[in-house]
């Protein structure tokens, strides 16, 4: 029986969500049934290092701009050469690129995967989509409430498929993790007592970064041993950092900007927390339940797909500072409340959201077509 010809085509390989997703299933299919490789449209990335070593080829076309003519034919030539039996495109240039080319895959099935409720979209954007989905053959939502979006999008339910998100759980937590804990809370200056809650991710509009900041304002007049440590970098870190400093808790939230170590910091924090606005299925918050992290999240659909309220974290109401500062009190009051919402969360990330689940739906996907 010949193998299945498959082209993952993703704009990057940087160390963000989709980018990881298609990693852990481009290292993860049946090298016996499926012959990958992966081609990324503008750049590379830390995941090149994973995707070489598993032996998958990686073409990077080197698109330089939105509407790049000349990656545009790049990429039908290398597509005409691999001629896949599948191609599965992730994000929008991906997608929209991908599906333009098609005509140079005749007979070829086209997979779209789309990552979030894409409420940030262009109305040009939502016009291309809605004209590309006679060239798609599957969409993929990496949750129920994205797969809603692009239903009301006009994406006909034949061609809709749900495939949670995969997460990596440690096979045990690690044994030095309180020394770990006192070895970053000494590199930030903070306090032993200190309760931190962290997050990790862009600091972007739609994140509601701060939200987290005014429930943190907030709260620290009554229990000044709490901290928020934000991991990571985006448009709006110089705006949030001025606004830190304009309410005066600046000695209660520390900026560490990118760092290729984020899960490390894992081990500091004594709550995870998101406020975004829209999402589709967070990493990051995976990746805190699956190392026994309490999470709290705004209660939007796709949070409240992986949080369930009171037994694995808190869903406060979207924009509610409120709401985020009393779960975190409770959390700082009642001892062992953290520990076990933890426990819950992890049991749930190792039932429901292993990465083998998410690799043998897609393989199941991939077969049928």
């Amino acid at each position: 029986m010949s193998k299945i010809r498959l082209v993952l085509l993703i704009p990057t390989l940087d160390r963000s969500g989709a980018e990881k997703q298609l990693a852990l299933l481009a290292t993860g299919l049946p090298k016996e049934e499926f012959d990958v490789s992966v081609i990324a449209l503008t750049r590379g990335g830390p995941w090149e290092d994973d995707l070489r070593a598993a032996g998958i080829p990686l073409t990077i076309i080197g698109k330089r701009s939105k509407f790049d003519p000349f990656a545009f034919m790049r990429l039908r030539t290398e597509l005409k050469r691999l001629q896949p039996s599948i191609l599965h495109t992730w994000l929008f240039a991906a997608n929209s690129y991908g599906r333009l080319c098609r005509g140079a895959i005749p007979g070829a099935k086209v997979v779209v995967s789309e990552r979030c409720v894409d409420r940030w979209k262009a109305g040009w954007q939502l016009w291309l989509d809605r004209r590309l989905i006679e060239k798609t053959d599957r969409l993929v939502g990496n949750s129920p409430s994205v797969v809603d979006f692009y239903r009301e999008l006009g994406v006909p339910n034949e061609k809709l498929v749900c495939i949670p998100n995969g997460i990596e759980v440690p096979a045990a937590p690690p044994s030095d993790r309180a020394t770990l804990r006192q070895v970053l809370l000494e590199e930030l200056q903070l306090p032993a007592d200190a309760f931190v809650a962290g997050y990790i991710g862009r600091l972007a509009k739609q994140k509601r970064v701060e939200d987290l900041i005014w429930a943190v304002e907030t709260l620290r007049q009554i229990r000044p041993n709490l901290f928020l440590v934000l991991v990571g970098d985006g448009p709006e870190r110089e705006r949030l950092e001025r606004f830190t400093q304009a309410v005066g808790c600046t000695e209660h939230v520390r900026f560490l900007g990118h760092r290729a170590d984020a899960g490390r910091w894992l081990n500091l924090f004594n709550v995870f927390c998101l406020a975004s606005s829209f999402e589709g299925m967070s990493n990051s918050v995976m990746e805190a339940m699956s190392v026994g992290l309490p999470v709290v999240a705004s209660d939007i659909p796709a949070n409240r797909e992986l949080v369930v309220q009171g037994e694995t974290g808190f869903l406060p109401k979207l924009a509610d500072t409120v709401g985020f500062m009393q779960f975190l009190r409770r959390l700082i009051d009642e001892p062992g409340l953290g520990e076990s919402l933890g426990q819950n969360g992890l049991k749930r990330i190792q039932h429901s959201f292993s990465v083998s689940r998410m690799v043998d739906a897609y393989a199941a996907l991939y077969r049928s077509l």
